[in-house]
């Protein structure tokens, strides 16, 4: 998908980038990429660590606007996003919520994520695409939860974890009457499946499953929209060891 591609299909949804919006993507392409080869490099210095750093795999322009900024967007394709709280756990790169935030810059957008690196990466992102209310914060979801259960109208999760994981970790973030929104892959009604106990139980229903491909038939993608109708008890989350360990 190149820009002129990417911009059609988005017009063909309703979506219209002004300049400006056009040009924040193109800086988060060009980010993306330096930032990517600084971490490489970082890795084969640092061997020792037996730790390699990589904001994403992906570095081929054109698979970066449709894997990645297309793909994130896609969620705003069947929800109605304006100036809403919403909180992106285990951002990595900053998917779905920069391309998100690009495109609807009344959003009000918090990242979470456990590795400091990839912070620091986010932040020197933030800084150069000049977004207002943004902020990326080093720390693991069920800690952050803590001091910040059911504060927020969205909660986002991309390629994280599995679903029966994810519910835990993102449902007590979420506001009464809030929405958990994940974007999975081919195995999405797999995992739904056996996370539809634990959606119940941390207060979630599931209002909608929108499945969808990028290229072909062997992209498949499918973005789940869970509505919060009930509070979470306060046992949730637990320690990630016993999320774990034993998925509700």
């Amino acid at each position: 998908m190149n820009q002129e591609q990417f911009l059609k299909a988005l017009a063909d949804k309703g979506i219209q980038l002004s300049n400006k919006q056009l040009k924040q993507f193109e800086l988060y392409y060009e980010t993306l990429i330096e930032w990517n080869e600084k971490f490489q490099t970082y890795a084969e210095l640092l061997v020792e660590w037996n730790e390699k750093m990589n904001l994403t795999a992906i570095t081929n322009k054109e698979d970066v606007y449709l894997k990645h900024f297309y793909d994130s967007l896609t969620i705003s394709f069947d929800y109605i996003l304006n100036n809403q709280s919403l909180c992106d756990i285990g951002a990595g790169a900053g998917f779905p919520s920069i391309p998100l935030k690009i495109v609807y810059p009344d959003l009000k957008i918090t990242i979470v994520d456990s590795l400091t690196k990839r912070i620091t990466f986010l932040n020197h992102l933030i800084k150069v695409l000049e977004l207002n209310n943004v902020k990326a914060i080093s720390a693991r979801a069920e800690e952050y939860a803590i001091d910040h259960r059911e504060s927020f109208d969205i909660v986002t999760a991309r390629a994280v974890a599995r679903l029966n994981i994810l519910d835990e970790l993102c449902l007590p973030l979420v506001k009464l009457d809030g929405d958990f929104i994940t974007l999975k892959g081919l195995k999405a009604k797999e995992e739904l499946s056996e996370a539809k106990n634990g959606i119940e139980k941390l207060g979630g229903m599931v209002m909608k499953e929108v499945d969808f491909t990028l290229t072909d038939e062997n992209d498949h993608r499918s973005n789940i929209f869970i509505h919060k109708v009930k509070n979470t008890p306060k046992t949730y989350p637990r320690s990630f060891g016993k999320i774990k360990k034993k998925p509700l």
